[in-house]
């Protein structure tokens, strides 16, 4: 098991969901943490809110770019290639995986329940959306791991 799926595997057993992994993958990455962006993240957690409509996957994706390059304050505005990065991770997620939604790519679930077989499958799409959230940064000059 390569090192990064030995920690979304312990960061899935830990109980955190698609959208915070996403996220804790990359803050570990530059060496910080935020509790309270991981918190707010689990409302994005299996389809948004639980309702396995927009993978959260693609939205911790789209949350991590967000990191790098979105406005984060009245004295700011996005970087110019904030939408544009967003929408490559879109396309390439729409055309990797053939959707954006939850109920699709892992089917209806239970998420109460004891059946947990869908996380193998997400994490096949953690492994390679992380990815390519790198890839797309480092293709627009942005330092992977740090954001100052």
């Amino acid at each position: 098991m390569d090192d990064l799926a030995l920690r979304l595997f312990k960061l899935s057993n830990a109980g955190f969901c698609c959208a915070q992994i996403m996220y804790k993958l990359a803050l570990e990455d530059e060496g910080s943490d935020n509790e309270d962006l991981i918190r707010a993240a689990q409302g994005l957690c299996r389809g948004i809110a639980n309702t396995q409509k927009t993978c959260g996957v693609l939205t911790g994706g789209i949350g991590v770019l967000g990191l790098y390059s979105a406005k984060g304050d009245e004295s700011e505005e996005a970087k110019e290639d904030f939408l544009e990065m967003v929408e490559t991770f879109h396309a390439w997620f729409k055309t990797e995986f053939g959707t954006t939604k939850c109920v699709t790519l892992i089917g209806e679930r239970d998420f109460q329940g004891v059946d947990e077989s869908y996380k193998p499958i997400c994490a096949g799409m953690i492994q390679k959306s992380y990815t390519k959230v790198y890839e797309i940064l480092q293709e627009h000059g942005y330092e992977y791991g740090n954001r100052e």
